[in-house]
């Protein structure tokens, strides 16, 4: 009988590969799956989806789905994306155990892990970057559990894999559209997200790495908002009352609408120029009203898809991913694209 492996072996590409082309997952190449598709006919391959179905039911694949979505519109698409891919798959008897938390609490995110230990065979997470959650991922490892970050990644972890942005290149990014669009300098007040997050540190050093190269801009405060619009309404309004030579606003990660209505409430949209990421339903309200002048979308639905996409493949298949980052692109929307 004829096998994936097989095939893969002849088309020169990984069992995985072979593995989405047969069963239509998608992330592969046109002239790739035309490949395996041909060299599955040449050979006569016949897939045996209820066989299949049956020996990987017998796994008992269970995937703990830990995210900080409560409060932030942005995991909306993500979890979107992960029950979807999760539809697909429940002819094989995945499950998943869904685990919602606000914020970036070191402990009540590793109670949550603590008490997922016992009940899984994958785990996909949006960390806190903090040793306790770091320390308790390697652990989730060494007990043989597969572990996807999402979104955002922790410091030296033994996960699997990363499935999210890459956030230098946002922040990197955001600062060099900023100066595009005001190219005759500007000062820049800046709405931090968590610093709990590596994700979020690593956008901001872009942005100000960007920035510090051109003596025209300068960045006058900088004010952390735990991704929380009411926080983020009261530290903006805070900074603008107090630093009124502020011209421009970026907006490291959410709390976007929190802070849009703060600089409705000063009056201040004519004035100041401000660049947010994503495309939630309220920064779109805010681009229509133009108080945003442009976001940076990282593919929210398409992470979620992805990570429970590679979940299933080791679990049920038992290919590992073919990298350790799985990273989509930084795309920049206005008005007129979204």
């Amino acid at each position: 009988m004829v096998t994936i492996k097989q095939i893969a072996d002849l088309c020169g590409v990984s069992r995985g590969t072979v593995d989405r082309v047969i069963n239509e997952r998608g992330n592969v190449k046109p002239e790739t799956k035309e490949l395996v598709l041909s060299m599955a006919k040449e050979l006569g391959y016949k897939p045996n989806p209820a066989g299949k179905a049956l020996s990987a039911r017998k796994k008992n694949p269970v995937v703990g789905v830990v995210i900080s979505s409560e409060g932030n519109p942005f995991f909306d698409d993500v979890i979107r994306g992960i029950k979807l891919a999760t539809e697909k798959y429940e002819i094989y008897g995945l499950k998943v155990i869904w685990k919602n938390m606000r914020g970036y609490d070191v402990k009540s995110q590793h109670e949550i892990m603590e008490e997922l230990k016992d009940k899984v065979n994958a785990l996909i997470i949006n960390p806190v970057n903090d040793p306790v959650i770091i320390n308790e991922i390697n652990e989730f490892v060494d007990a043989g559990i597969f572990v996807v970050t999402i979104n955002n990644d922790v410091d030296n972890s033994k996960r699997q894999c990363y499935v999210g942005s890459d956030y230098t290149n946002g922040g990197e990014t955001a600062g060099a559209l900023l100066q595009m669009i005001i190219p005759n300098g500007a000062n820049i007040g800046i709405v931090m997200g968590s610093s709990k997050v590596l994700g979020h540190k690593q956008r901001l050093a872009g942005f100000e790495e960007n920035i510090n190269k051109n003596p025209k801009f300068k960045i006058v405060d900088i004010q952390e908002n735990d991704d929380d619009d009411i926080s983020s309404y009261d530290k903006t309004k805070m900074m603008l009352t107090k630093h009124k030579e502020i011209n421009a606003i970026f907006i490291v990660a959410a709390g976007v609408y929190g802070a849009c209505r703060a600089v409705l409430s000063l009056k201040k949209q004519n004035d100041l120029t401000i660049i947010a990421f994503d495309t939630v339903p309220t920064t779109v309200e805010m681009m229509k009203k133009n108080v945003i002048k442009a976001v940076i979308y990282q593919h929210p639905y398409r992470q979620g898809q992805r990570a429970m996409q590679i979940v299933f493949e080791y679990l049920v298949n038992g290919i590992s991913p073919d990298k350790s980052r799985h990273i989509m692109k930084n795309e920049i929307k206005i008005l007129e694209n979204l």
